[in-house]
């Protein structure tokens, strides 16, 4: 009986000695799964909070424009002309890596010609002091002597560097535009953001950085040539009921805006002949622009257009549209509020005559 009993015990205790170990066994795997998981998950932490903390610090800096949390589907803008045609899209900003790396701190070299409004106590040499040129870039854009008389409020074409201005004609080429003002082709297809050496049209100015006047030639900022324009031989290149912002500035034009809100409103060639250019982007100010070059050699200029309607070498005619008014480039104000139209007037034999539109 006595020998049962022990039996009996030593069954009950191997018994549970397997189950104490089943035990142990089964929480030790759920140990070491959990352990796994721990593992796992702060990998994956560690791997992506990194990025994470970049994101939000780049947000932090703003050095994105427009940067949101989520991404959404977008579509142009379609406009509609005279109620049966659809407008051409043009992206509204375009960036270049220029102008990333002056999002990012890089300097870059300012390479707008601009007009300067005489200060009483202004002397032509203060003036270039102030804009960091020479005297003779001044004297040269201007068409002035060292001994000439400056008054205030008379405007004066200031170049970006110490150099001269060039106005492209019929059969001009870089080559021979460096060497008559003793520069480096280089440096003018840097400087005027050319793709290539003969990227250049009758009608487009130049700077040439460093470069000197021969004297010879002779600078055609403002001293149109006396040729007449007939009247009726260019149309004003805007809707009614219009009105003309700002009268003649830089090079030859005269700013034309609609009554009330001009975002939007057509733009007619003001007289029939080939497109010569099309450009997009913000173009040293001028925005997103068009040049037709006319029979009698005269160049008319459309700038800050929201809408390109024409392609280059397309034959247009007096009054058809071709653009739509917007304020692409630089125009004050700034935004919607600036809307109007750039009209300028170049010739492709180099002096042009005054905007018949001006003042």
């Amino acid at each position: 009986m006595a020998v049962e009993k022990l039996l009996d015990f030593q069954n009950r205790f191997t018994n549970l000695e397997d189950k104490m170990l089943k035990s142990l066994w089964s929480k030790f795997l759920v140990f070491l799964i959990g352990v796994l998981v721990i593992s796992v998950g702060f990998w994956l932490s560690f791997s992506f909070g990194d990025q994470r903390i970049q994101a939000v610090s780049l947000k932090q800096q703003k050095l994105f424009i427009n940067s949101q949390d989520r991404s959404y589907i977008e579509s142009p803008e379609l406009t509609f002309i005279q109620n049966n045609s659809l407008a051409g899209v043009s992206c509204l900003q375009i960036f270049s890596s220029k102008t990333l790396a002056a999002l990012s701190g890089e300097e870059i070299q300012k390479k707008e010609i601009t007009e300067y409004v005489v200060q009483p106590g202004d002397t032509l040499g203060s003036i270039a002091a102030d804009f960091g040129i020479s005297l003779n870039t001044i004297l040269w854009a201007n068409d002035l002597g060292r001994n000439s008389i400056i008054r205030p409020g008379q405007k004066l074409i200031i170049l970006p560097v110490s150099g001269v201005i060039h106005h492209v004609k019929k059969g001009d080429t870089l080559s021979e535009i460096a060497r008559t003002y003793k520069a480096k082709i280089e440096d003018i297809i840097a400087f005027n953001d050319l793709s290539e050496e003969g990227d250049i049209y009758v009608g487009d100015i130049l700077v040439i950085p460093g470069g000197v006047k021969p004297v010879q030639v002779r600078s055609y900022s403002y001293s149109f040539s006396q040729i007449p324009v007939a009247s009726s031989y260019f149309i004003v290149p805007v809707s009614s009921p219009y009105r003309v912002t700002q009268g003649l500035h830089w090079y030859n034009a005269v700013d034309f805006a609609n009554v009330g809100n001009s975002c939007g409103k057509p733009v007619f060639a003001a007289a029939g002949g080939k497109v010569l250019k099309v450009k997009y982007g913000y173009n040293r100010g001028a925005g997103n622009y068009i040049r037709i070059l006319h029979p009698n050699g005269l160049i008319t200029h459309y700038g800050h257009l929201q809408k390109i309607l024409v392609v280059v070498g397309q034959e247009v005619s007096q009054g058809e549209l071709i653009g739509l008014i917007g304020h692409s480039g630089k125009t004050i104000p700034a935004g919607s509020a600036g809307c109007h139209l750039h009209f300028g007037l170049y010739s492709s034999q180099g002096s042009p005559p005054r905007n018949p539109f001006a003042r």
